[in-house]
Protein backbone atom coordinates (compact mmCIF):
# COMPACT_ATOMS: atom_id res chain seq x y z
CA UNK A 1 0.00 0.00 0.00
CA UNK A 2 1.26 3.45 -0.90
CA UNK A 3 2.01 6.32 1.22
CA UNK A 4 0.11 9.95 -0.05
CA UNK A 5 1.32 12.82 1.18
CA UNK A 6 0.61 16.42 0.30
CA UNK A 7 2.65 19.29 0.49
CA UNK A 8 0.78 22.93 1.19
CA UNK A 9 2.59 26.06 1.52
CA UNK A 10 1.08 27.84 4.22
CA UNK A 11 -1.69 30.47 2.92
CA UNK A 12 -1.46 34.85 1.95
CA UNK A 13 -0.43 35.98 5.32
CA UNK A 14 -1.07 39.84 6.24
CA UNK A 15 1.67 42.61 6.66
CA UNK A 16 -1.07 44.92 8.23
CA UNK A 17 1.64 44.65 11.63
CA UNK A 18 5.22 45.45 10.96
CA UNK A 19 5.84 44.88 14.35
CA UNK A 20 4.67 41.21 14.46
CA UNK A 21 7.78 38.94 14.16
CA UNK A 22 8.12 36.67 10.93
CA UNK A 23 6.50 33.69 12.32
CA UNK A 24 3.59 35.57 14.58
CA UNK A 25 2.34 36.89 11.20
CA UNK A 26 -1.94 35.66 10.82
CA UNK A 27 -2.93 35.22 7.56
CA UNK A 28 -5.10 38.04 5.04
CA UNK A 29 -8.59 37.49 4.10
CA UNK A 30 -7.15 35.92 0.84
CA UNK A 31 -5.06 33.94 3.00
CA UNK A 32 -8.52 32.58 5.19
CA UNK A 33 -10.19 31.92 2.07
CA UNK A 34 -7.41 30.11 0.01
CA UNK A 35 -6.73 27.61 3.04
CA UNK A 36 -10.63 26.91 3.17
CA UNK A 37 -10.96 26.03 -0.72
CA UNK A 38 -7.39 23.97 -0.42
CA UNK A 39 -9.97 22.31 2.52
CA UNK A 40 -12.56 22.10 0.15
CA UNK A 41 -10.79 20.43 -2.42
CA UNK A 42 -9.58 17.83 -0.42
CA UNK A 43 -12.63 16.70 0.42
CA UNK A 44 -13.67 16.58 -3.11
CA UNK A 45 -10.59 14.53 -4.13
CA UNK A 46 -11.31 11.91 -1.66
CA UNK A 47 -7.66 12.99 0.22
CA UNK A 48 -8.67 14.00 3.37
CA UNK A 49 -5.96 13.58 5.45
CA UNK A 50 -5.28 11.01 7.98
CA UNK A 51 -2.61 13.17 10.05
CA UNK A 52 -1.41 16.58 9.45
CA UNK A 53 2.20 18.10 10.22
CA UNK A 54 1.74 22.15 10.63
CA UNK A 55 4.94 24.21 11.17
CA UNK A 56 4.77 26.60 14.65
CA UNK A 57 4.49 29.74 12.57
CA UNK A 58 1.05 31.31 13.39
CA UNK A 59 0.02 31.64 9.09
CA UNK A 60 0.74 27.66 9.02
CA UNK A 61 -1.11 26.84 11.82
CA UNK A 62 -4.09 29.29 10.83
CA UNK A 63 -3.67 27.49 7.04
CA UNK A 64 -3.82 24.13 8.51
CA UNK A 65 -6.93 24.50 10.93
CA UNK A 66 -8.49 26.15 8.25
CA UNK A 67 -7.94 23.02 5.86
CA UNK A 68 -9.19 20.66 8.24
CA UNK A 69 -11.96 22.72 9.37
CA UNK A 70 -12.83 22.33 5.67
CA UNK A 71 -11.91 18.58 5.13
CA UNK A 72 -13.97 17.40 7.96
CA UNK A 73 -10.58 16.82 9.44
CA UNK A 74 -10.65 16.94 13.65
CA UNK A 75 -8.30 20.04 14.49
CA UNK A 76 -7.70 19.08 17.83
CA UNK A 77 -5.42 16.22 16.57
CA UNK A 78 -3.25 18.85 13.97
CA UNK A 79 0.70 18.34 15.21
CA UNK A 80 2.60 21.40 15.21
CA UNK A 81 6.02 21.26 14.55
CA UNK A 82 8.58 23.42 15.46
CA UNK A 83 11.30 22.14 13.09
CA UNK A 84 9.47 22.98 10.23
CA UNK A 85 9.63 26.50 10.57
CA UNK A 86 12.60 28.12 8.09
CA UNK A 87 13.41 24.79 7.50
CA UNK A 88 15.04 23.07 4.64
CA UNK A 89 13.93 19.32 2.76
CA UNK A 90 15.72 17.61 4.88
CA UNK A 91 13.60 18.34 8.04
CA UNK A 92 11.03 17.64 5.70
CA UNK A 93 12.10 14.17 5.25
CA UNK A 94 13.40 13.99 9.27
CA UNK A 95 9.72 14.56 9.84
CA UNK A 96 8.11 12.12 8.08
CA UNK A 97 10.04 9.50 8.55
CA UNK A 98 9.19 9.37 12.59
CA UNK A 99 5.40 9.24 11.67
CA UNK A 100 4.00 6.08 12.50
CA UNK A 101 2.90 3.12 10.18
CA UNK A 102 -0.83 3.53 10.02
CA UNK A 103 -1.69 7.53 8.79
CA UNK A 104 -2.16 6.32 4.57
CA UNK A 105 -2.29 10.20 3.82
CA UNK A 106 -0.29 12.91 5.56
CA UNK A 107 -0.75 16.88 5.09
CA UNK A 108 2.34 18.98 5.80
CA UNK A 109 1.76 22.39 5.95
CA UNK A 110 4.98 24.47 5.41
CA UNK A 111 7.00 26.90 4.17
CA UNK A 112 9.44 27.99 1.17
CA UNK A 113 11.66 27.57 0.01
CA UNK A 114 12.53 24.28 2.02
CA UNK A 115 9.15 22.70 1.27
CA UNK A 116 9.58 23.45 -3.06
CA UNK A 117 13.49 22.10 -2.71
CA UNK A 118 12.18 19.14 -0.54
CA UNK A 119 9.05 18.04 -3.44
CA UNK A 120 11.76 18.47 -6.18
CA UNK A 121 13.96 16.40 -4.64
CA UNK A 122 11.05 14.01 -4.16
CA UNK A 123 9.50 14.17 -7.49
CA UNK A 124 12.41 14.92 -9.62
CA UNK A 125 10.44 18.13 -10.96
CA UNK A 126 10.75 21.48 -10.03
CA UNK A 127 7.13 23.04 -9.14
CA UNK A 128 6.40 26.83 -7.88
CA UNK A 129 4.78 26.39 -4.19
CA UNK A 130 3.22 29.82 -4.45
CA UNK A 131 1.26 30.59 -1.15
CA UNK A 132 -2.31 27.71 -0.86
CA UNK A 133 -0.35 25.64 -3.49
CA UNK A 134 -0.92 22.11 -2.72
CA UNK A 135 1.38 19.35 -3.95
CA UNK A 136 -0.21 15.69 -4.36
CA UNK A 137 2.50 13.05 -3.82
CA UNK A 138 2.34 9.48 -4.29
CA UNK A 139 4.97 7.31 -2.62
CA UNK A 140 6.11 3.52 -3.06
CA UNK A 141 6.73 2.64 0.52
CA UNK A 142 4.32 0.81 2.78
CA UNK A 143 6.14 2.51 6.24
CA UNK A 144 6.87 6.14 6.92
CA UNK A 145 10.54 5.32 8.24
CA UNK A 146 11.38 3.64 4.85
CA UNK A 147 11.35 6.96 3.42
CA UNK A 148 15.12 8.15 2.86
CA UNK A 149 17.22 10.46 0.32
CA UNK A 150 16.87 7.87 -2.52
CA UNK A 151 13.06 7.23 -2.41
CA UNK A 152 11.58 8.74 -5.42
CA UNK A 153 7.62 10.02 -5.55
CA UNK A 154 5.12 10.76 -8.25
CA UNK A 155 3.87 13.90 -8.43
CA UNK A 156 -0.01 13.54 -9.42
CA UNK A 157 -0.66 17.03 -9.01
CA UNK A 158 0.07 20.59 -8.03
CA UNK A 159 -2.96 22.38 -7.58
CA UNK A 160 -2.35 26.24 -6.81
CA UNK A 161 -5.34 28.79 -5.61
CA UNK A 162 -5.19 31.03 -8.57
CA UNK A 163 -5.51 27.63 -11.05
CA UNK A 164 -8.87 26.93 -9.10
Amino acid sequence: MAKMLLLLRHAKSSWKNPELADRDRPLNKRGKRDALRMGRLLDEEGLVPDAILSSTAVRAQDTAAAVAKSCGYDRRRITHIESLYASGPEEYLNVLRRLPDDPKVVLVVGHNPGMEEYLEILTGQPEAMPTAALAFVKLPIKRWSALDDNTKGKLKTVWRPKEL
